[in-house]
């Protein structure tokens, strides 16, 4: 029988467990997300583009200087072209030199934690901790299809802290703080979705501006365009300036290109994923409990919605972004429920930090991360070394790989270099769409070999094609050059001459 107050040895229970039992619920949430990130680390790198973005911050590193025209490609060599998210690639860069393929994924996790951590504890004002926390799991979840280790997931706590800037100005009914805009600075260096910043900055005046009271609404207007100024000044700190305003709307201009880009189709509702999934429980509870909001906040909802619907790649902004549009509509509704809230506990804070610290340390060292195969053709590519083709036709997601074993690609994933015309020309030629736009490329780029999937279309004509010879195949790629004896290529051989 043990003494009120103590344990059956005499120790006093819950010093620990009270430090860490005041530990906030979303910086639980928001380490436990980065442990699960730097698990599935291999995950994060399954795109190849991000072969190319920790490249091009290699290169800025080690020639000290910022790329302004194409240096990678044989199709485009020379052609304007700038690098709206190079603060990020030089991040990735240094932490690939210091902890290889390891590194990259640790900053990628560290990103999208620190986002929808920020999600959940600026929800805490107005949710109990466990709504927020539920809020923010759905947010990640919807969003975990695009969490690659790219520029863009370092800028989403950036996006976050924005806009939270933004939606408590439209609440309280002022002008936004002039403290927000090193935000929109370090967001315009790390990644090109800055523009979207400047863009919710009107659509949030009009919501301050429809709350406000007749008498302040001139006054309250002015300094909501002063802010909006300074914000365009601030999101030109960058060594591109201006200019890093258009590249991010060339990207925009893709326009056919798009619907063959996966993180560029939108929505698709024949199956029901998480995203469609929580898309009709909203529309339901809506239905359900006529949730009410003012016009302007209806139409922020509805612009985010149309991004998320029009390309997949913009589910995470309304995942992350649309529940603090709505935090104080649905407050009122629902209200705060819990109990009254507890300080937090430095020691128990400081304690998660580091055993997630540790955590990541002793799994980093037994582990190695590896990009994914499927771009990752390092054989194929030997043996093109060993022949020193240098004009190599390809598909887009080996474009990453070539680049870092400087060999000129043909085209990669920047697409705002290559633009619309002739991204659709070179897909639809690889599909065969047109069989003499493919053996016009062949010939108009002097191709001496190609490096395609083998679920390629064009794979099969090539094996037919008269003065080439495959000379190299596996499950991840096909290779084949042109035969010395021929010099060109266009007579197709007849079936019994193809290879099998």
């Amino acid at each position: 029988m043990s003494i009120a107050g103590y344990d059956g040895i005499g120790h006093q229970p819950g010093a620990r467990e009270s430090a860490l039992g005041r530990v906030p619920a979303w910086l639980w949430f928001g380490a436990g997300l980065f442990l699960v990130f730097v698990i599935a680390g291999n995950r994060s790198l399954q795109d190849a583009d991000t072969y190319w973005q920790t490249a091009i911050g290699q290169w800025i590193i080690d020639h000290h200087a910022m790329p302004t025209v194409d240096i990678y490609s044989f199709t485009r060599k020379g052609e304007p072209w700038i690098s709206s998210s190079w603060l990020a690639q030089v991040v990735y860069a240094i932490a690939y030199r210091i902890a290889g393929w390891a590194g990259p994924v640790i900053l990628a996790g560290l990103g999208t934690a620190a986002a929808f951590a920020l999600l959940a504890r600026s929800l805490t004002r107005r949710f109990a901790p466990i709504h927020a926390v539920i809020i923010a799991i759905v947010a990640t979840i919807v969003s975990a299809h695009h969490f690659i280790a790219r520029p863009h997931l370092l800028a989403l706590p950036v996006m976050v802290a924005w806009v939270l800037g933004l939606v408590n100005a439209a609440d309280e009914r002022r002008a936004p703080s002039f403290w927000l805009l090193p935000l929109i600075t370090l967001w315009a260096n790390l990644h090109g979705g800055f523009v979207l910043g400047i863009t919710l900055v009107a659509p949030f005046a009009l919501d301050a501006l429809w709350n406000a009271d007749a008498s302040q609404r001139v006054s309250l207007a002015m300094r909501w365009i002063v802010f909006g100024l300074c914000v365009l000044a601030a999101s030109c700190i960058t060594p591109y300036g201006w200019e890093s305003l258009l590249a991010s709307r060339r990207i925009l201009d893709l326009g056919d290109a798009m619907a063959q880009i996966p993180e560029w189709r939108p929505v698709d509702f024949s199956s029901l994923g998480p995203f469609v999934i929580c898309l009709l429980a909203a529309l339901g509870l809506t239905l359900w409990r006529g949730i009410v909001l003012s016009p302007t906040r209806i139409l922020l909802v509805l612009g985010l919605l149309y991004m998320a619907l029009s390309h997949v790649r913009s589910i995470e902004i309304f995942a992350l972004l649309a529940p603090l549009v709505l935090a104080k509509p649905l407050s009122v509704r629902f209200g705060r429920a819990g109990g009254r809230p507890v300080s937090d506990s430095k020691v128990g804070i400081a304690a998660v930090l580091v055993g997630a610290s540790i955590a990541t340390w002793i799994f980093v060292a037994y582990y190695t991360f590896t990009p994914m195969r499927v771009f990752t053709p390092v054989s194929a590519v030997e043996l093109l070394k060993e022949r020193k083709a240098e004009r190599i036709l390809h598909n887009a997601g080996f474009g990453g790989y070539l680049i870092t074993q400087d060999i000129p690609v043909f085209f990669d994933g920047r697409g705002e270099l290559y633009g619309s015309e002739f991204l659709v020309e070179v897909f639809d030629a690889l599909a065969l769409k047109n069989v003499d736009s493919f053996l016009n490329l062949l010939e108009s780029y002097k191709i001496d070999a190609t490096l395609l999937t083998p679920s390629t279309p064009a794979v099969g004509l090539m094996d037919r094609l008269d003065g080439w010879k495959r000379i190299y195949a596996d499950d991840l790629s096909v290779v084949h050059v042109r035969k010395s004896e021929a010099q060109g290529g266009g007579k197709i051989k007849s079936t019994d001459d193809a290879r099998p």
